[in-house]
């Protein structure tokens, strides 16, 4: 399974990622948490779990327990918090059925562990219990976007913009609108949010998200200055660490890069991130302990697994550049037929779509390739891993067919 989380070997998705909301893929998916059940996550696991020894039958409180395993789930890169939110998610349910904080948080778990199409039902069950949820919300935006239903997730935060706006939902609107090509106006819809925020955290991930804007338009100097700022209001910001050091390598500071990578590895040693540290050793030469990182990635990914999550998308990629061919193939058609199970391409997830021509690509067969190359590529999203790897694609086709390579 995730043979490894490489998300960003090829891409971090965003999602992004994005434990948190959708696990680190491409990008976001993981902004500031949307508000959870009254009393949540502050009180901290602890707390929570005092509060319902007291009170064992307070739905809510066991909604929010669930909520703050999720949470740490994402913010130690620990997997087996998962099963125990969905007990406890579970245990809210039983006391009072249906309620929101619930399904909200089921959904959040969901889309954790990469089931998508079950965030996006707990998503819809959480709304139509409470229309004005912000946190059921921001994780069907967070489903859609996965499952490559652009359209309906501009629809879904434009009316949980209407709804209740607040920086959970501007920061997805903005991601919405850059996977659509929309690139102005995501930059428009983060000046916005940076101008209403006011909390550090918000700030600096505002800050990161306009950084990966500068980034994927290739402007180095914006996106170092962002990551900075991201990192001045808010030290430990992983994300705002991660681009440093994506911009730094990118200006020939490897040096610089690798301290970087080796404090987030340290720090959340999530496979993307040891991944990515891999990638970098390699290319300073340093083989041996590129191979290390890779094999903790193997690791945790031996975890997730056993928790309940599922990430062929992930396998794919970091199969295609560092394992078995044949694998990262399956692994991709798996991944593609449940992201874009339709027959219009428009509704597909352009990671899907990407990790699938780049397995076929490292297994001979360019001429498949080359579609899914281009659909990855066709929603006018500028990710500088997707345009190399139609660039790649397209010279090995060409010379497939006895072109100019």
């Amino acid at each position: 399974m995730r043979s490894l989380l490489t998300g960003v070997s090829a891409a971090g998705l965003a999602a992004a990622l994005t434990l948190g909301s959708a696990v680190l893929f491409g990008r976001p998916s993981a902004a500031p948490a949307a508000a959870g059940p009254a009393g949540a996550p502050g009180s901290g696991i602890a707390g929570l779990q005092q509060r319902l020894r007291d009170q064992p039958h307070d739905a809510d409180g066991w909604a929010s327990l669930g909520g703050a395993y999720v949470e740490q789930a994402r913010l130690t890169s620990d997997p087996t918090h998962y099963p125990k939110a969905d007990d406890v998610l579970h245990h809210s349910l039983r006391e009072a059925p249906g309620n929101d904080g619930a399904l909200a948080g089921l959904g959040a778990l969901a889309a954790a562990r990469h089931d998508f199409h079950g965030a996006l039902r707990y998503a819809d069950r959480a709304i139509e219990a409470n229309p004005y949820g912000q946190r059921a919300a921001a994780v069907r935006v967070d489903a859609l976007v996965e499952l490559g239903r652009y359209d309906d997730a501009l629809a879904t935060a434009r009316r949980a913009d209407s709804v209740r706006p607040g920086i959970p939902i501007f920061t997805r609107l903005a991601y919405v609108r850059e996977l659509r090509g929309e690139v102005r106006e995501a930059r428009r819809v983060l000046g916005l949010a940076r101008a209403s925020a006011t909390g550090p955290d918000d700030l600096a991930y505002i800050a990161v998200q306009l950084g990966e804007l500068a980034w994927n338009d290739g402007d180095l100097a914006s996106a170092g200055r962002e990551y900075a700022e991201a990192l001045r209001l808010s030290p430990g910001s992983m994300p705002a660490l991660d681009g440093r050091a994506r911009v730094r390598a990118a200006q020939g500071d490897v040096k610089g890069a690798l301290t970087d990578r080796a404090e987030i590895v340290r720090r959340l040693p999530l496979p993307q991130y040891l991944t990515e540290y891999g990638e970098l050793l390699e290319s300073a030469g340093r083989r041996d302990e590129a191979n290390r990182q890779y094999a903790v990635a193997l690791a945790w990914a031996r975890i997730a697994k056993a928790n309940g999550v599922d990430a062929d998308l992930e396998t794919a990629l970091f199969e295609s550049d560092h394992g078995d061919p044949k694998a990262a193939l399956r692994a991709a058609r798996a991944e593609y037929q449940r992201r874009c199970p339709g027959a219009d391409v428009r509704q597909c997830s352009v990671h899907a779509a990407d990790a699938l021509a780049w397995a076929l690509h490292v297994n001979g067969k360019d001429a498949q390739a080359l579609r899914y190359a281009r659909q990855a590529t066709a929603t006018g999203y500028r990710r500088p891993q997707f345009l190399r790897h139609l660039d790649v694609i397209e010279k090995s086709a060409r010379h497939d067919q006895g072109g100019k390579p």
